[in-house]
């Protein structure tokens, strides 16, 4: 498959919002077995080789050890325990109603007991129906869900890739259940408070300056995937900055996003060069402006070691 494969909104909306919800019911099944980290960092799913994973947990909250994976190759949702118990069904044929009983069912099979503190959407515009009354969201293309894994796959190798040139703190490269996009965060080491009006999600997330960067699949306000970037809190004069060709700022709530469309990259000569560049000009702008030392939080082709660092300077100039 050629990279970045064409995944128009439009032809997997349905789709798409079935399994964000499917999504978010596995998403907070992690959240209750698992403890909590900085940033949120137990939250997110990681990608496998078939799909995406919870991770292990239990233990803490008195389960077997246990994950809840994805597998978008076959199809299915599969739970399984440390202690080799397994058990899964198809992601077929559901609706959000009949995966949310069909996954607790599953659970309770292998011997693990969860239970979800509020089953219903996040930040969704049904997020006051409970998961167990939806019947609406029923739609499970195979062909668009394997589509998605495979993007998600392709874009999460590009961001290991630019993860691997800073050395200061960073964020594993996760993909977000509540907001459906896969992102990497680079920290400056600098404190941010946030207001205490401003929740407890954004307090815990942006309690220190961060450049972050991802991909999203769309969404009725932004109606094409796009890989996106910006800066908290942001500088002044950010949205100035100079980024590639064809991407550009757009404005997003109280600040801006550095955008580059999903179709820009497709068409670029080497897209994968262009989505690289595209991260490092948006990282450069906002670190620069909060004044990270860049030059010292670099690591070239994820080198720290001072000798090796020399060795390829050196092979580089011969």
């Amino acid at each position: 498959m050629r990279l970045f494969p064409p995944i128009p909104l439009e032809e997997w909306d349905r789709t798409k919002a079935t399994l964000h919800r499917f999504e978010q019911i596995v998403g907070k099944i992690r959240m209750a077995s698992s403890p909590r980290r900085n940033h949120w960092w137990h939250v997110p799913f990681r990608l496998t080789g078939t799909g995406i994973t919870t991770r292990p947990m239990g233990l803490v909250d008195g389960n077997p050890l246990f994950t809840v994976d994805f597998d978008f190759v076959r199809h299915l949702l599969v739970a399984r325990t440390a202690e080799g118990r397994e058990a899964s069904f198809p992601l077929t044929g559901q609706s959000v109603a009949s995966f949310y009983r069909e996954v607790l069912s599953t659970l309770e099979g292998i011997g693990v007991h969860v239970d979800i503190a509020r089953p219903y959407p996040f930040d969704l515009p049904d997020s006051g129906r409970p998961f167990a009354e939806d019947t609406e969201h029923a739609t499970y293309q195979p062909a668009w869900a394997n589509r998605y894994w495979q993007v998600l796959g392709q874009v999460g190798a590009v961001l290991e890739e630019f993860a691997a040139g800073y050395s200061g703190k960073t964020s594993p490269v996760h993909h977000f259940w509540h907001t459906f996009d896969i992102a990497l965060t680079r920290f400056g080491g600098a404190e941010a408070p946030q207001p205490e009006e401003a929740g407890p999600l954004v307090r815990e997330a942006y309690s220190e300056e961060v450049t972050s960067f991802g991909f999203w699949f769309g969404d009725e306000q932004v109606p094409e995937p796009a890989f996106y970037s910006y800066t908290a809190p942001e500088p002044p004069g950010l949205a100035e900055a100079r980024l590639p060709a064809g991407a550009g700022w757009v404005e997003s709530g109280r600040g801006h996003l550095a955008v580059l469309r999903y179709g820009a990259a497709r068409e670029a000569e080497d897209p994968r060069a262009a989505v690289l560049s595209f991260y490092e000009a948006a990282y450069r702008a906002g670190a620069s402006l909060l004044g990270w030392d860049t030059e010292r939080l670099a690591c070239p082709n994820g080198v720290t070691d001072r000798y090796d660092k020399e060795r390829r300077n050196r092979w580089e100039k011969n």
